[in-house]
């Protein structure tokens, strides 16, 4: 029994087909997504006991797989009810699904794909709660500092390869604040772990647009079809970091924090130094539509 001390932490994984206690769970140290981060993932909220918005994941899942040439071990067509039984099972009501695929364990660790028909493929879920609706971050903001864009050009599949990533968010921390922008040629492509609007002097969305230097956010796909109901005029073109500065508002968005205000970048005040009043309505439209049903974002679409 939790003491409401102790940090969440997922209770059991589920490992190729079967559930285990999450000390219990383990794959072999031969598996290529340990030794090659050769695999991809996906992250799901969780809010009153649903998977949120899960057929966009799905999808965006698919064609990760098919990227990088990767067959899943379930059929597709049957993971979205092992995902919710799961969720169900370990009685998550609110949180985040862990989903990771990867090419298996190979004995020989050669760098080619091994032989599919060989080696299956390693599938791995864990759910695990978290605060999503009253989480702090939503009222305080996130404070934010960027840095080089450091991560390799396919950015678009949502690989398990996160070393980048880690590197940028490290950075954050060392800065006493909560996120990275990454920036690559003056231009800002996301956060470490979150994808990033800004909202000009204008009031105009602004994201950058889905191609292969960016991953196609499902939360914020919900944010701009949740701006057109708001009536707000959406511009997706690269943005500056000193645009970023400039802004009225800029907002972080992803599975496991939703839609949140960046209230600082490098020290410098955002708008009145607390989530905007547009931030704010877009993550309450967000809540009241996920609370009951999919937001329903489409296919992700890369050209």
């Amino acid at each position: 029994m939790r003491t409401g001390n102790e940090a969440p932490h997922p209770r059991n994984a589920y490992v190729n087909g079967k559930v285990v206690p999450i000390a219990e769970a383990s794959i072999s140290i031969l598996d290529r997504g340990f030794l090659f981060g050769d695999g991809v993932y996906e992250v799901t909220a969780i809010l009153n006991g649903q998977l949120v918005d899960n057929p966009a994941h799905l999808a965006r899942l698919e064609r990760s797989l098919s990227e990088i040439g990767l067959r899943s071990p379930v059929p597709l067509s049957e993971l979205p009810e092992r995902m919710q039984s799961f969720v169900t099972s370990e009685g998550v009501r609110e949180g985040m699904l862990y989903l990771q695929i990867t090419r298996g364990a190979d004995t020989s660790r050669a760098f080619p794909f091994p032989d599919p028909e060989k080696i299956p493929p390693t599938l791995v879920m864990f759910a695990m709660e978290k605060k999503l609706i009253d989480a702090p971050v939503a009222e305080t903001g996130t404070r934010a500092i960027t840095v080089p864009d450091i991560r390799w050009s396919r950015r678009d599949i949502k690989s398990v390869s996160l070393l980048g990533q880690v590197l940028c968010k490290q950075a954050a921390v060392a800065a006493g604040v909560d996120e990275a922008l990454l920036v690559e040629d003056g231009f800002i492509t996301e956060g470490s772990s979150s994808g990033v609007c800004i909202l000009t002097r204008n009031d105009v969305l602004v994201s950058r647009p889905a191609r292969r230097d960016l991953l196609d956010s499902i939360t914020r796909k919900a944010a701009h079809l949740l701006a057109g109901e708001l009536s707000i005029p959406i511009e997706e073109r690269p943005f500056t970091s000193e645009e970023a500065l400039n802004a009225k508002e800029v907002f972080c968005t992803s599975a496991s924090t939703l839609i949140h205000g960046v209230v600082a970048i490098d020290g410098h005040m955002i708008g009145d130094g607390k989530p905007g009043p547009v931030t704010r309505r877009l993550r309450e439209l967000y809540l009241e539509i996920a609370g009951s049903e999919p937001v329903i974002v489409h296919n992700p679409v890369f050209p």
